[in-house]
């Protein structure tokens, strides 16, 4: 009982440090998507995602909340399994890559000794989920 307790505390211990990893990340990225369509706008002189929250800065939530609530249309004759698989493949491993990057001397998330080779190996599976999803 008490192996089962710790496991689940340490399983939810690498979730907790995974999410304090990848989330600023996707932050980061969608605040940076927001950064280049304001940027085109202005270069193309219309105006730019500028209508949600203050300036703009709830238009990275508003498009996730957007592509959350879409139809999701799966092809009659392709296998639904691999459908769905792929893009989840896809993110998790470009999202992997990050776990052996050292922030500091002390705040890592996997420590490897062949920290490099995990991320090339990590990397070259990431063509699976393209190819599963053609």
């Amino acid at each position: 009982m008490i192996i089962e307790i710790s496991f689940i505390l340490h399983l939810i211990l690498n979730l907790f440090s995974f999410l304090i990893v990848v989330l600023p990340i996707l932050i980061s990225v969608a605040y940076l998507t927001l950064a280049e369509r304001k940027i085109m706008g202005a270069m193309q002189q219309r105006k730019g995602p500028n209508f949600v929250g203050f300036i703009g800065l709830l238009q990275p939530l508003a498009d996730g909340l957007k592509l959350l609530l879409k139809e999701t249309v799966i092809p009659n004759n392709s296998s639904s399994f691999g459908f769905i698989l792929a893009p989840i493949l896809t993110l998790i491993l470009s999202l992997l890559g990050w776990s052996i990057i050292p922030f500091s001397l002390k705040s890592y998330y996997a420590n490897n000794d062949l920290g490099l080779l995990l991320l090339f190996a990590i990397s070259s599976l990431g063509i699976y989920g393209i190819i599963l999803s053609g």
